[in-house]
């Protein structure tokens, strides 16, 4: 049996961050994770000399610095540089036709002239006016200040007169983006495009995303002069960054260390027991990086209420997804072929209907370290639109399965052979992920990409529990599904641990102060 202050169920990107700041803070902090890599659903991979990003392929704000996302600034906070490849155009294969976009303000427009004409143009100038304002207000109070804590009162304070500038915009940041958006917007490619935006942001499409994360995104995505980030190395190595953080502070990370269950003693969280037999005790608490359904698996039945374990239970998850990893020759690539693209198949069925959107990425094309020389690595993935329950009664390598993921991936195939006609013929590596490699791997509930919570309707809840000293980050707690989201809720949670001067002592180093 060894000892801890604080304990962390998962290295995802939100326990990660939540453990780098508690480490930088001078706290004993020990992470535990199921898997042999580090990383969550963010983890990076190899085969064959080809390295994969399980997850996340789009970055923004990670590449320069002051940056309002939350992720550059818990990277800044414990002193870990991540060298970014910066790009700023994409491949767009949608029912009205095939073109490059890029971020920015005055591109989209270009686009936009010649798909609907100058009323479409109209609308979205209209909508970038109405979004500057509560762009400002998303970022008027930077979750680095915010802490779980009466301490709270003091640091955000700091930040009482950009608030009360932005008093006017801050409610509507509550609700859904629909609401603003239906003022607007009128034409149908533009509201397709924007649940297009949702969907890849939140799971969900415009009328249950929130406004404060389109705020937050037309702010990073639409100032002049933007470019979109690609980490050089993968996500594997923003990962690298953040185990960095946390053990050059004397902080420590067990890998192949599932947890089986959360020991609780007098509603109090002193530890956790490990598949291995072993014992790990803390002194100050857990915290639980794993999703609201996982965190319940592992707490003895009768440490909760039955009323709030079947709340929290009831906790409604978006879908899963498909992967394809693919390792290709890359002889006589188009030399301007954009590294990342997005497939839209039919609007009429709705952004989130099953197969409907195919994300496309080939990170080699901007790092070409990721594939031996001559290749290229491609990950293409349906992103949350995937249904758990096609899988749920299948076993793994049974024929049934394989069949199932021959047919199910032919959506991937169908849209890569869009952007590189003669794929199947350079293929060195080919995998093909489904729910139920989620759900093993990443030791995620139905495979899924996270709660499906409606802006406007539910929140997502904070980091506390009924169990003194268990606390939970990540997807499933506040502010919600993302990376700069998840990173949030680390930070939040781990400034909680520290005492006012760290904590004031850290915003000034990050220049918010």
């Amino acid at each position: 049996m060894s000892s801890t202050e604080l304990i962390i169920i998962g290295s995802g990107i939100g326990g990660l961050s939540c453990a780098a700041l508690l480490a930088h803070y001078g706290r004993d902090v020990t992470v535990c994770e199921s898997h042999s890599i580090a990383g969550g659903a963010a983890h990076g991979f190899q085969r064959d000399g080809f390295i994969f990003d399980s997850g996340p392929s789009l970055y923004s704000g990670l590449s320069y610095y002051p940056s309002p996302n939350p992720l550059k600034q818990v990277l800044e906070a414990i002193g870990e540089p991540l060298p970014c490849l910066n790009y700023d155009t994409w491949g767009c294969y949608l029912p009205e036709g095939n073109f490059n976009t890029s971020v920015g303000a005055d591109q989209f427009c270009h686009i936009l002239q010649q798909l609907r004409g100058k009323q479409g143009v109209a609308e979205w100038r209209k909508l970038q006016q109405v979004m500057k304002p509560l762009a400002e207000a998303s970022i008027a109070l930077p979750p680095a200040a915010i802490r779980f804590d009466w301490n709270a009162v003091v640091t955000v304070a700091k930040f009482a007169p950009q608030l009360i500038r932005n008093s006017s915009q801050v409610l509507k940041l509550t609700g859904s983006f629909s609401s603003i958006a239906d003022e607007v917007i009128g034409d149908p490619f533009i509201r397709h495009w924007l649940d297009l935006l949702c969907f890849l942001l939140s799971g969900l499409p415009a009328t249950g995303t929130s406004a404060a994360e389109m705020a937050f995104m037309f702010a990073d995505w639409y100032r002049p002069g933007v470019k979109l980030d690609y980490p050089v190395g993968g996500s594997g190595a923003l990962v690298d960054a953040l185990v960095r953080g946390l053990t050059k502070n004397g902080g420590k990370i067990r890998l192949n260390a599932h947890v089986e269950q959360i020991l609780v003693k007098n509603n109090q969280a002193i530890g956790v027991k490990l598949g291995n037999g072993d014992t790990l005790t803390a002194t100050r608490g857990v915290i639980s990086n794993a999703s609201v359904w996982d965190t319940l698996k592992l707490l003895p039945l009768d440490a909760v209420s039955q009323q709030w374990r079947k709340q929290k239970q009831g906790t409604p998850p978006c879908e899963s997804f498909l992967h394809l990893h693919l390792g290709i020759d890359g002889t006589n690539l188009p030399s301007d072929l954009p590294c990342h693209h997005i497939v839209v198949n039919d609007w009429e069925k709705g952004i989130t209907a099953p197969q409907n959107v195919v994300l496309v990425s080939i990170p080699s094309l901007l790092d070409p370290s990721l594939a031996p020389p001559g290749k290229h690595t491609i990950h293409v993935y349906t992103p949350g639109n995937e249904p758990y329950q096609l899988w749920s009664q299948l076993k793994r390598n049974s024929n049934a399965y394989l069949q199932q993921k021959e047919a199910r991936s032919q959506v991937m195939w169908q849209a890569l052979e869009r952007i590189i006609p003669d794929i199947r013929d350079r293929l060195s590596v080919s995998l093909v992920g489904t729910p139920l490699t989620h759900e093993r791997f990443l030791r995620r509930y139905r495979g899924s990409y996270g709660p499906a919570i409606q802006a406007g309707k539910a929140l997502f809840p904070g980091p506390n529990t009924p169990i003194e000293g268990l606390w939970c980050c990540g997807d499933s707690t506040f502010p919600g599904i993302g990376l700069p989201a998840v990173a949030a809720s680390g930070m939040m949670l781990a400034n909680t641990f520290a005492s006012i001067d760290q904590h004031l002592q850290m915003l000034k180093g990050l220049s918010l102060l």
